[in-house]
Parts: C-alpha cells; sequence; structure tokens
C-alpha cells in the first residue's frame, strides 16, 4: 500500500545552519509514528515542513502519492494534514465551540462553509476529545490540559488524514496522559496517520507503532519502540556518554 507521508532527503537551512539534513522516511495508512529526539533535534523543524510552514532546501515531500513541497500550509490543509502547536494559541475572544469550528471552515476539501455546519461538527469533535461541557466559555479561559484538548479538536475539526501532533501530552499528569492516549488511537483507529513529537516515554512506548529518532538535524534510528529505545546511539544521543558508559557496564 502507499504510504500516506513519503518524505526524501529532506533539508533546511536557515542561513549558515542545516536545522534539517537529508531525513527519508514513510508513514503509512492508519500508523501512529513517533518522533523523538533531544531539544534542537529538529522535530518541530520536520513538522513544520511537512504543514508547510517551512519550505524544504532541499528535498522530495509526497502526501498520498503528489508532490507537495511547493504548496503553501493552507493548500496542505485542505488535502488533508492538519496539525497541533507547541505553544497553543486559541483565536482570542472566540468561545471554544468556534475556535475549533474556524478548524472545520477551512478544513479538507475546503471545509464547511456555513458557519452552522461547522459549528455542528465542532461540538461533534469537542465531545470526542472531552470538552463539550466547555463549549460556550472563552477558549483563552481554558487551563493547560483543557488547551492541549482544544489543540486537539481544533485539528480534527480540520478532518485530517494526516495528523501532526506536536507535544500535546507535555505537562500533563497520569490520568490526563491516559486520556489523550485514547483519544489519540481513537483517531487511529478511524484511519487516520499520526506523526507525534513527544518526550514523554511512555506515551511514546506505549502508543507508536514506530519510532523515528532525529539528533542534530539528521535520523539516527527507526524501527519498532523496544528496538529503538535500546539502542546505544538514541541512549547516548539522550542522556549522554555517561549514562551510556552505564548502561553498557550493566549489560
Amino acid at each position: 500500500m502507499e504510504p500516506v507521508l513519503s518524505v526524501r532527503h529532506l533539508t533546511k537551512r536557515f542561513a549558515g545552519l542545516t536545522a534539517l539534513s537529508d531525513v527519508s522516511f514513510d508513514l503509512g495508512r492508519g500508523e501512529i509514528l513517533g518522533l523523538i529526539g533531544p531539544n534542537g533535534a529538529g522535530k518541530t523543524t520536520l513538522v513544520n515542513l511537512i504543514s508547510g510552514a517551512f519550505r524544504a532546501s532541499e528535498g522530495d515531500l509526497r502526501f498520498e502519492g503528489a508532490p507537495i513541497g511547493a504548496l503553501p500550509s493552507h493548500r496542505r490543509a485542505k488535502l488533508g494534514i492538519g496539525r497541533t502547536f507547541q505553544i497553543m494559541r486559541p483565536f482570542p475572544g472566540l468561545s471554544v465551540l468556534d475556535n475549533v469550528a474556524v478548524g472545520a471552515l477551512f478544513g479538507t476539501g475546503g471545509g464547511h462553509r456555513q458557519l452552522a455546519i461547522a459549528r455542528e461538527l465542532a461540538h461533534q469533535k469537542l465531545e470526542f476529545v472531552g470538552l463539550a461541557h466547555r463549549a460556550d466559555r472563552p477558549a483563552e479561559a481554558l487551563g493547560g490540559p483543557d488547551r492541549k484538548r482544544l489543540e486537539l479538536a481544533k485539528a480534527l475539526a480540520m478532518n485530517p488524514r494526516l495528523l501532526l501532533l506536536d507535544e500535546v501530552m507535555a505537562g500533563l499528569n497520569l490520568a490526563e496522559l491516559e486520556a489523550v492516549f485514547a483519544i489519540v488511537r481513537k483517531v487511529r483507529d478511524e484511519g487516520v496517520s499520526v506523526l507525534v513529537i513527544e518526550h514523554v516515554m511512555k506515551a511514546i512506548r506505549s502508543l507508536s507503532d514506530r519510532l523515528l529518532v532525529l539528533h542534530h538535524g539528521e535520523k539516527i534510528a527507526e524501527g519498532k519502540p523496544q528496538q529503538v529505545l535500546s539502542d546505544p546511539t538514541v541512549i547516548e544521543a539522550y542522556l549522554g556518554r555517561r549514562r551510556a558508559a552505564h548502561e553498557g557496564a550493566g549489560t
């Protein structure tokens, strides 16, 4: 089966800095791919390249077989690429419901142009993420965990076939993590492919079908979670040479 997302030799330079270098991978339909790496590894840069926030310096991006590297972000959204943002910024002055309705207005296939229909879909997505009871509240009044649910609902209202999640689980307690796990699994079970950036190893190990590891902008590992997380190169990239030596001495 053709991959939903195909990335080949993707490179991004900012002036003299190479933020991402020669990264290649595929993402299958209904697959959850965990994207991990130390701070500054290039994870958010990769998501920005896929979503269209940045234009690649080199390389090829294909979504459902079609090249998308030259398309602006709003065109990619209409094709079915949705994303959340690490820094959560609700649309000010709008209710929780209308924040999500914006996604429905501008999503796949041109969105639902009628506001009433968009609001109906928005309510369904708020139910899906467990936030319907906050629908009429000002979005900026939400606390951290509810803002993360709002980010998910906004992205899902765009009816994506590929969902890019940028640290939606950071700062959550165990119960909140389990709730987000359940939401992401439900999204995957509906046939949506998911690329998720996360530092919470419990989340990555539990959720991902495969892991992709970046370090200094380069891919250093890819494979099943247990295999990748036990790789000495990955351990060293995350925890430093001292921990890598300790792990080796204990085997």
